[in-house]
């Protein structure tokens, strides 16, 4: 099982570390400019990422940031066949979940992290 410390986020854009972790997509849309071999990833997870509605609502916008987090989260509580899939990343060992978003501190992969770490804390899978 993977520490919760195991679970990192960086930007599409990033160079990828010399590490051995998994990288994870985890935006609805390909991150433009960039081709499926550049991006040095083993899985796209769309269906993780915020609906369509959500993400157009939120727009970026920090000032929105609470209510975002409070409604990706009711979300991810329904989404429960995209959460097992990323558990299942998390739990098979270090892993990154990559993201398109300029902002490092305003996006859904934040939320996600934070999500996925709380629910391993007392896993016993």
């Amino acid at each position: 099982m993977a520490k919760q410390s195991d679970i990192d986020i960086a930007r599409a854009f990033d160079k990828a570390s010399d590490t051995d972790r998994a990288r994870v997509l985890v935006d609805r849309i390909w991150p433009r400019g960039i081709s499926k071999a550049d991006l040095g990833h083993d899985d796209w997870l769309k269906d993780i990422a915020p609906t369509t509605e959500l993400r157009k609502w939120f727009n970026h916008d920090p000032d929105k940031w609470g209510e975002f987090r409070n409604r990706y989260l009711h979300e991810l509580a329904g989404n429960t066949d995209a959460v097992d899939r990323c558990l299942a990343w998390c739990r098979a060992g270090p892993v990154t979940f990559l993201f398109a978003a300029k902002d490092r501190e305003h996006n859904h992969a934040v939320v996600l992290r934070d999500y996925l770490k709380q629910r391993l804390t007392g896993d016993t899978t």
